[in-house]
């Protein structure tokens, strides 16, 4: 009998449970940076992948300092970088966001913020008002909307969570920001039902939204680090008739900065926040090595599920 490997899935680099050869995933072009603005955030949502919530710490804000020091690498190393994205946590806790934001559209960077659109936003509004006149749809904010239904969506962030939220959304749409939506997919309900809910919703408020048009209601799959998820194999691709540089982390690279550190790190994908075997170093010129799919959401969230946080 073949004695058992030394390894449990998600634990070796090279080689999977099995004995296998794990897949990589290689920088095809740094297109899309993002930035965590911190784990905190004024809800404790059900399967949150981050944990955020308001007493998780464990990232810290990000500063303005922090995103210029990676803004000036990208130009000076002449990078393809065409997005930047923030999430959390609630971006619009950091207090340095709306300076952070001005930053990055300043250099003509597209924008993309993560948001619940509760009052962590509200109280940003007027300054966001400006950045919409001055900038237009260079600023794009995708609204988390875990179901079309008030009373499932609260299911998962908690009571009262529904009109705050819809009060934000509305406003946003109402002076024609450049919005998205982002709903879950744990309803047991297939994309077409999903998508036809979302529509009733958008035309029941007024919000300006296509349910049909997967850059405007994105269906993230669902992540459960406890659930008992497949190793993704060099094999696969062919199996699964997916591409390595369709992958989230052949395109995209996120800088965090943990509690207590002095620098920012950089990290493959916005999933990986927390692990340090996925940490990349300090700069962005020395994070292009392939990314081992070495985590349950490397195979749930983007070989299985097909799920990217960039706007494309």
């Amino acid at each position: 009998m073949d004695s058992p490997l030394p390894y449990t899935k998600f634990e070796h680099p090279e080689i999977t449970a099995k004995g296998e050869t794990r897949a990589h995933v290689a920088l095809k072009q740094l297109e899309t940076l993002w930035f965590n603005t911190g784990s905190l955030c004024n809800l404790s949502c059900q399967g949150c992948y981050m944990d955020s919530s308001p007493t998780n710490d464990r990232l810290a804000y990000i500063t303005t300092d922090d995103v210029r020091t990676f803004l000036d690498e990208i130009v000076t190393q002449s990078m393809t970088v065409q997005e930047i994205g923030f999430t959390g946590g609630e971006p619009f806790m950091n207090p340095q966001i709306i300076e952070i934001l001005t930053l990055c559209l300043d250099q003509g960077f597209d924008v993309l913020v993560l948001s619940n659109a509760m009052k962590p936003l509200h109280h940003h509004k007027e300054a966001l008002l400006g950045l919409k006149k001055k900038y237009g749809c260079k600023l794009g904010i995708r609204v988390s909307v875990d179901h079309y239904r008030a009373k499932d969506h609260e299911k998962l962030r908690g009571a009262q969570s529904w009109d705050m939220m819809i009060e934000g959304l509305c406003w946003l749409s109402q002076n024609e920001f450049k919005l998205a939506v982002a709903g879950r997919t744990l309803w047991q309900e297939g994309e077409d039902v999903a998508r036809v809910g979302y529509g009733h919703m958008f035309a029941q408020y007024d919000i300006s939204l296509n349910a049909t048009d997967p850059s405007a209601l994105v269906l993230f799959p669902e992540m459960d680090i406890e659930a008992d998820v497949p190793e993704i194999t060099v094999a696969c691709w062919d199996i699964l008739g997916v591409r390595p540089d369709a992958m989230m982390c052949a395109t995209s690279r996120m800088v965090i900065r943990r509690k207590g550190d002095s620098v920012a790190k950089v990290v493959p994908c916005t999933l990986l926040p927390y692990d340090p075997k996925f940490e990349m170093g300090t700069h962005l010129s020395t994070s292009g090595g392939p990314v081992a799919l070495n985590h349950p959401h490397c195979a749930k969230f983007c070989v299985l599920g097909g799920g990217s946080c960039s706007k494309n």
